[in-house]
């Protein structure tokens, strides 16, 4: 009797020894999730990525959702997330003025949004994350990854460097963040004299001579400044055109920038870069 009173004990311990373990290792494993907050006005848009996040995303615990910018911020405040899914475009306002009633921001931001040309190009300038709508689940997955990985103070720098720019009308006075693999870089677009093209990479040459070079290809940098001032006189360079010195017509042709850098120019963009030389002079 006794022996069979000591087994169904020493049973009992077991278990609550093998339940004990199982609890710590699920208090570890959720101090280890991001706490995310998903907000959006559109409800089928809010129910997907909440279906997107509980297949696709094992790092995320999905706190609370929201449907606006005052229903936003009260959620924030209330379950202090880590991260949020932030629509950019709301009945109530945008994720802009959602971000500045909670200043300052100490979890981090991937933006959702439809297509707007000028709000995804100030966030590519910032270089922060964002998901264009429909949402896929492989670009959601990458996105939280790197956003997981981000110190909050870079974080903090490129919500910063995107306010700015969003504030700002003068192109060339618009900044840039630039990530390397230690250091995350904010330069004036004004300061970049051209960028030449290492392959994948791409070597970006500031005006005090500084070099970076970014994980970025030249396409990417050409697509992004185009509009700021920038031309792509060669397959393998982009020069800003505030800091032409003059144009060399001897062998084949070369742009010298104020530093006396020499930049080939390709024969297919010699007659579009004369063109543009001389709209800037009349």
């Amino acid at each position: 009797m006794l022996w069979n009173l000591l087994f169904v004990f020493w049973n009992l311990l077991f278990v609550f020894w093998i339940l004990t373990i199982m609890s710590i290792f699920t208090k570890k494993s959720d101090l280890n999730m991001l706490r995310t907050i998903i907000i959006d006005d559109e409800a089928h848009i809010r129910q997907t990525l909440e279906k997107m996040v509980s297949r696709f995303c094992p790092n995320i615990k999905l706190v609370a959702t929201a449907e606006g910018v005052e229903s936003g911020v009260k959620t924030i405040r209330k379950y202090h997330p880590d991260l949020v899914l932030l629509d950019i475009k709301m009945n109530d306002g945008t994720g802009f003025d959602l971000l500045k009633k909670l200043e300052p921001i100490d979890f981090k931001v991937i933006f959702i949004t439809a297509y707007d040309q000028y709000a995804i190009k100030a966030i590519k300038f910032s270089a922060i994350d964002y998901l264009l709508k429909p949402v896929d689940p492989d670009e959601l997955y990458d996105a939280v990854c790197k956003t997981e990985n981000l110190v909050q103070i870079d974080f903090n720098t490129q919500l910063d460097t995107l306010t700015e720019n969003l504030q700002s009308e003068d192109k060339a006075n618009k900044k840039i963040i630039l990530k390397t693999f230690d250091n995350i870089h904010l330069i004036k677009v004004y300061d970049i004299n051209y960028c030449e093209s290492e392959g994948s990479y791409t070597a970006i040459y500031l005006l005090n001579d500084k070099k970076i070079i970014v994980s970025n290809t030249l396409k990417d940098y050409d697509e992004l400044l185009k509009d700021t001032g920038f031309f792509r006189v060669h397959k393998s360079y982009l020069i800003n055109m505030r800091h032409i010195d003059r144009f060399e017509k001897t062998e084949g042709g070369y742009v010298v920038l104020e530093n006396e850098c020499k930049v080939p120019v390709a024969s297919r963009k010699r007659e579009q870069l004369l063109e543009m030389f001389e709209r800037l002079a009349g």
